[in-house]
């Protein structure tokens, strides 16, 4: 593992103040070329591991001119699966949240196309919104940039310190008008903002506590902007029964007792403390 790489404590004094990161480039653009080719054979439905990711929302053979979201795609192919499941971005999100271990929660692939053919803007949303089935709510999201990201293609943008601000009920992922979702949220908060891009070049990572709040407008650029998302929680992270978010499709797989640890192999372990080299590869959960 290459420690230069990873956050110092004043990058983690600035996550922990700020709600979010932008990591250096951490892969190699070999490695992004042949990710990006496994990140379109899923997009149309090649699973070379035989076994289907939990949701696919794009159907084979049809234009490429919607959003794009597939879960957990590291089911279906290797070379997915090792990039979600990079230990150094395990080791990044430990030391950024003060963590002993990090563990998939669960990873989404992203397609956002041109606006020339299609609309591709997220709504202003916490994830923990959606996750309030997990507890403590350390959470945060490990955002990988397989192309150069800027405002043109549709970045994603953070609101520093909303982390802070307690759970938003203005929270809607699907919601393309930003402006009036902004507007929304700073009646209900009283806390106007201005967001901040996150501007990565190909490689790097951005990551952001749970309890931000985030979104990202349409691309307008000529090419699509491809990511990788690595939702992720802390070792220990347990099953809060009865809240809204129990129709989360992680919560079936649990046995369903209040207090069950996210744990085994549906939530694999990206790095622990005491050591391990290749996680990905192994079947310690």
């Amino acid at each position: 593992m290459n420690t230069t790489l990873l956050p110092t404590e004043q990058d983690v004094a600035f996550y922990q103040k700020n709600g979010y990161w932008i990591s250096p480039k951490i892969f190699s653009d070999e490695a992004l070329e042949e990710i990006r080719k496994h990140h379109a054979r899923v997009i149309e439905g090649e699973y070379e591991t035989g076994r289907a990711p939990h949701y696919n929302s794009h159907e084979a053979g049809t234009p490429l001119d919607k959003m794009i979201k597939i879960d957990n795609a590291h089911w279906s192919d290797a070379v997915i699966a090792k990039t979600v499941l990079n230990p150094i971005i395990g080791k990044m999100a430990a030391l950024l949240s003060g963590s002993k271990g990090i563990r998939l929660w669960h990873d989404q692939l992203l397609y956002k196309p041109s606006q020339k053919v299609g609309t591709g803007a997220v709504g202003w949303h916490q994830d923990h919104h959606y996750w309030q089935c997990a507890t403590p709510h350390h959470m945060l999201t490990a955002w990988i940039a397989l192309v150069d990201v800027n405002e043109e293609n549709g970045c994603m943008e953070v609101v520093p310190e909303s982390q802070n601000w307690g759970l938003i009920n203005n929270n809607d992922f699907f919601d393309h008008d930003l402006d009036n979702l902004q507007k929304r949220i700073e009646a209900e908060t009283g806390k106007p903002f201005q967001p901040v891009s996150c501007l990565l070049p190909a490689g790097a990572v951005s990551f952001h506590h749970c309890r931000v709040l985030h979104g990202s407008r349409p691309n307008l650029s000529d090419a699509p902007r491809l990511s990788l998302v690595a939702h992720l929680m802390p070792d220990g992270t347990r099953y809060k029964a009865n809240t809204p978010s129990d129709p989360h499709m992680n919560v079936r797989l649990l046995s369903g007792k209040d207090g069950d640890p996210f744990a085994g192999p549906y939530f694999p372990i990206l790095w622990r403390e005491e050591g391990n080299a290749n996680p990905w590869l192994s079947n310690e959960g």
